[in-house]
């Protein structure tokens, strides 16, 4: 790591190295591992990640060959990695027990549903809000992610987009009416820290757009304990194709988790919340792929 205009920049070296032990994590996965060698550039490490990742599904395919959309078979195919998945239809049933992929403290506690993709997460969520929430008004930051945006605009009806700049206690005084605050990983930092500072007393749900976080970062603490501060209901939506899959687009996997604070209940809006949105998976089809669950999850050494 060298220090260039008062930020740590990593040599080129330095990257081959980290990249060369993740490519060691993604062979340790196989039951037949392939020949490696130490990457000598960027487009070598792209090569090998997406061979290996290949060779993962490949040979996780042949080995569950009895799993199918219904479970059909006595075969025992419902593990992969360090996930196990239990259902009777997959689209309208799933359960995945697993490591979770946010590093959470002891402070809170979650139940998380798996979906196709980031989208899809965020699409059931705002969808099922019509029928716990109602009516309301969706408060977003400038810059938020545009599908979300269009989302919000084209479908969801019954929310009202309201883009803040810098105002959120001042919005938060007006008239009488729910509110749902979206907290997006585009966010300018100043949006963001500006909003942290509010009083969010008023709030009705909070969406935290996590993707681009990673699972242990401090700003999705902050944002935790701020809603835990004022007792918002919390649920944070999130990809997992690029950052998640250490880069190699293993599979196109969405997940969003119902957070509350491990000392107490999660409280009948987020219940309910949780129930209506595994509803809009199984009706529109959102549901997860056993296939996209990257196995090497939880076994990520710290810093990668």
């Amino acid at each position: 790591m060298v220090k260039n205009m008062g930020a740590w920049v990593e040599s080129t070296e330095s990257y081959l190295d980290r990249k060369y032990e993740e490519l060691k994590l993604l062979n340790g996965c196989l039951r037949r591992p392939l020949s490696l060698f130490r990457p000598r550039s960027i487009g070598e490490v792209i090569k090998s990640k997406f061979q290996l990742t290949a060779s993962i599904r490949a040979e996780h395919e042949i080995e569950t060959w009895t799993a199918t959309e219904t479970t059909w078979s006595s075969l025992d195919r419902g593990r992969f990695g360090p996930f196990h998945f239990k259902y009777d239809y997959q689209r309208a049933d799933l359960e995945v027990e697993g490591p979770s992929f946010y590093e959470f403290s002891g402070e809170f506690t979650w139940d998380t549903v798996y979906t196709g993709s980031g989208m899809a997460a965020i699409s059931a969520l705002l969808l099922a809000s019509a029928h716990v929430l109602g009516r309301a008004d969706d408060l977003v930051l400038p810059s938020t992610y545009g599908e979300s945006l269009e989302l919000i605009d084209r479908y969801a009806g019954h929310l009202r987009k309201v883009v803040l700049k810098g105002e959120l206690d001042k919005r938060l005084a007006e008239a009488d009416i729910r509110r749902i605050l979206l907290l997006d990983f585009c966010a300018p930092d100043g949006a963001f820290e500006a909003t942290l500072r509010s009083a969010g007393r008023s709030l009705d749900l909070l969406v935290f757009d996590t993707t681009c976080f990673a699972g242990g970062s401090g700003r999705i603490r902050r944002v935790l304990r701020w809603a835990r501060q004022w007792s918002i209901p919390t649920v944070m939506v999130r990809s997992h194709n690029k950052l998640d899959s250490l880069g190699a687009e293993y599979g196109r996997l969405g997940s969003a988790s119902f957070v509350h604070r491990a000392s107490a209940a999660p409280g009948p809006k987020l219940d309910d919340l949780l129930s209506e949105t595994r509803n809009a998976i199984r009706l529109f089809g959102g549901a997860a792929l056993r296939a996209h669950f990257p196995p090497y999850i939880g076994a990520i050494p710290t810093g990668h």
